[in-house]
């Protein structure tokens, strides 16, 4: 496939604010910050964090520091992480319990970070081929024709 801006979450966001713009009240119409990240441009630590077992310091990762970022901000603005790439077995199943009604990161040096109504997880994803069925279970899940979804309509979005 062609890659192309995140568009699918792009309209749906603009959607939103614009409701939000029109003065339609709505908990969900509020203006929003996308954060995107391919989750596979970076290897597994640099995702959600390491432990340097020479120093004993923890170091975030980029997951865990949109999350933390995102439910610090205390404005109305909510917050999608989008995850814009392909899904791997090992990143998709660390992000169960971030999935699930708990709605919390579960960091290996054992953090734990409750994410606030305000944050979603978007997944723009090709197939879940790889993902468990817990994993797909705990998505909502938006089919999108691969002949909708070529390069004219990323073009024209």
């Amino acid at each position: 496939p062609i890659p192309c801006v995140p568009w699918q979450s792009q309209t749906s966001g603009q959607a939103l604010v614009s409701l939000h713009e029109q003065g339609i009240e709505n908990e969900f119409y509020k203006p929003i910050n996308r954060h995107v990240l391919n989750p596979k441009s970076v290897v597994y630590t640099q995702l959600y964090g390491s432990f340097n077992e020479v120093t004993r310091e923890w170091t975030p990762g980029l997951v865990a520091k949109l999350v933390r970022d995102a439910c610090d901000d205390e404005s109305e603005v909510r917050h999608w992480i989008l995850f814009d790439g392909p899904v791997d077995t090992l990143w998709i199943e660390s992000m169960n319990t971030v999935l699930d009604d708990n709605k919390t990161l579960c960091l290996a040096n054992g953090e734990r970070i409750k994410l606030s109504p305000r944050i979603a997880m978007v997944f723009e994803v090709q197939d879940l081929a790889v993902a468990s069925p817990a994993t797909v279970s705990r998505c909502g899940m938006v089919f999108m024709e691969p002949k909708h979804v070529g390069w004219r309509s990323c073009t024209s979005a």
